[in-house]
């Protein structure tokens, strides 16, 4: 099977002066129809990721998901080590003493889901990611300062150029750019 052609350019990129006027645009936008959309900001606008209908919660269940298996990995690991692998009698007490287990059971647990935060961030947000087709918009380098950008996706259902362009446009932007692959 052939895979899809890929669109000629990425999407269409609008400017915008403040958060207020990109909260504005992006829920317009989805009003519209358009899904494959994004927004950009120098500092995180909790009305801008509402808005973007952003409803994946998958960090905790990894943070989750690592803390458990830290905590197993961890007293097996004391488990292995004082009852199978090298087991001393000490004081009469039993082998596998699961009280002296706890601190350290509950510290590979910590270290089990702050590595799975970490490395769940990563691969959830893309990262590392050398190079996006936004970094060729020149004035794109303003979205880490003090301006804020919604992109509109080629390969959204919706999108047409033309057509795309001119709602952009009725948006009230600074500026609509094309962005090349």
């Amino acid at each position: 099977m052939k895979a899809p052609a890929r669109p000629p350019i990425y999407g269409l990129l609008a400017e915008f002066e403040d958060a207020h006027a990109l909260t504005q645009a992006v829920l317009r936008t989805r009003a519209e129809g358009y899904r494959k959309i994004d927004a950009f900001t120098p500092y995180p606008v909790e009305e801008v990721w509402e808005a973007l209908g952003v409803r994946e919660h998958r960090l905790p269940a990894i943070v989750l998901l690592g803390g458990v298996l830290g905590a197993l990995a961890g007293y097996a690991l004391q488990y292995w080590t004082t009852v199978i692998d090298f087991p001393i009698n000490v004081g009469g007490r039993p082998f596998h003493s699961w009280p002296a287990f706890i601190i350290p059971t509950f510290e590979t647990t910590i270290l089990g889901a702050s590595l799975a935060t970490v490395l769940g961030m990563f691969a959830l947000n893309g990262l590392p990611m050398p190079y996006h087709p936004l970094f060729n918009v020149p004035r794109f380098a303003l979205s880490t300062r003090d301006r804020f950008f919604l992109v509109v996706e080629a390969i959204d259902r919706q999108f047409d150029a033309d057509r795309t362009r001119q709602f952009l446009q009725s948006l009230g932007p600074r500026a609509v750019t094309e962005v090349e692959h």
